[in-house]
């Protein structure tokens, strides 16, 4: 959950010294280096790798 919330929130836009006191971090290298994930790449890949596997047949790409 730790990870989630961190990658979240950042990728909200929180800054990262925000985040790392939520967390309870006393500074900001351990919640950049372990716990902030991109995670906005990786939904886009998946969300197009979706519309890829379930693409009607008749749908003009």
């Amino acid at each position: 959950m730790r990870h989630s919330f961190v990658s979240v929130m950042s990728a909200s836009g929180v800054p990262v010294e925000d985040i790392a006191r939520l967390v309870g971090h006393s500074g900001t290298r351990v919640t950049e280096l372990v716990y902030r994930k991109q995670i906005r790449p990786m939904i886009v890949e998946g969300a197009t790798a979706m519309d890829n596997i379930f693409q009607s047949p008749n749908s003009k790409r």
